[in-house]
């Protein structure tokens, strides 16, 4: 008698576990319990960022439960990755699949790694799925991924399957308020680059501090159609990249990169999509007058 249909995915969804299960491992870096991981390649583990929460003595438990010391590479609250590195890695690295092929209700297979090393797994759907999501972290995610599937506690930093057997993302709750949530792989990929080569995720800044405040109503005229509020620049940081562009403390911004801007929230959302030497054009109200700048975007110091 053939294979049903539902023992053809069961079959293959076991192969998949047991084929990326050597890739995943358990990180023993907090007090109460250890998170899981993933060799995403050769020595570099990738976990999350909320399940490391000691910098040095940090361990991880391998394929077969053999312990190794690791290292902190770096890490990003913004997007709930941390990278770690280990000098005994495997010889292979996990197939990466590409998570732009997704649709609501394709099967997932959670893995992840128990205390004692046990390789254990949960089967869900992706229950909702779209585009670029900036996080109320401030990170910015290739896609929004949510899972309808048990992420149980320790599951956090495991990967993501699809039925392929493929590996499409890093799974966690740190980031969508509970909620099971799976950073994509190419998201993963960014992070995990930068990480290795700066151990920190440069990213611009202006350096200024601002409030809104209601623009005066003989000045609205010149301004864009029914743009009532304006950003007042509270801080200019000395030698920041604002200042050397020339904005001024009491200046009023209304535009940023051809968008108005009536919160602090736009400034931001302007950023998030920059890189760090951009100029960014910036309109202004001083002294009554409507002046633009041009300010090279920085990196802040660490």
């Amino acid at each position: 008698m053939a294979n049903s249909i539902i023992e053809t995915i069961s079959n293959e969804f076991a192969a998949a576990a047991e084929k990326v299960g050597s890739s995943v491992v358990a990180v023993h870096a907090r007090r109460w319990m250890p998170t899981s991981g993933i060799e995403w390649k050769r020595g570099v583990i990738v976990t999350v960022h909320h399940g490391v929460q000691r910098d040095e003595d940090i361990k991880v438990l391998l394929d077969g439960g053999r312990p190794v010391s690791a290292k902190l590479a770096g890490r990003d609250p913004s997007t709930d990755i941390a990278v770690l590195r280990i000098e005994e890695g495997s010889s292979g690295a996990p197939q990466l699949g590409d998570s732009t092929s997704l649709k609501l209700g394709h099967l997932v297979l959670a893995l992840g790694r128990t205390r004692r090393g046990d390789l254990v797994a949960s089967s869900g759907i992706i229950g909702g799925i779209s585009g670029e999501w900036r996080n109320r972290h401030g990170g910015n995610l290739d896609q929004h991924i949510r899972l309808d599937l048990a992420l149980y506690p320790g599951f956090s930093g495991g990967p993501l399957l699809n039925a392929r057997g493929e590996v499409i993302g890093v799974n966690t709750r740190g980031l969508g308020h509970g909620r099971a949530v799976t950073v994509p792989v190419a998201t993963v990929n960014r992070v995990v680059e930068q990480l290795l080569e700066k151990g920190h995720i440069a990213r611009p800044y202006l350096g200024i501090a601002m409030q809104p405040v209601e623009v005066p109503e003989n000045m609205r005229s010149k301004l864009p159609a029914e743009m009532r509020v304006g950003l007042l620049v509270m801080h200019v940081e000395n030698s920041g990249p604002a200042e050397k562009a020339g904005v001024m403390l009491g200046d009023v911004l209304f535009e940023v990169g051809g968008k108005t801007v009536e919160h602090v929230d736009a400034i931001q959302d302007s950023l998030a999509t920059a890189k760090i030497g951009d100029v960014l054009q910036i309109g202004l109200i001083r002294a009554g007058e409507i002046k633009a700048v041009s300010v090279t975007l920085g990196e802040r110091t660490r």
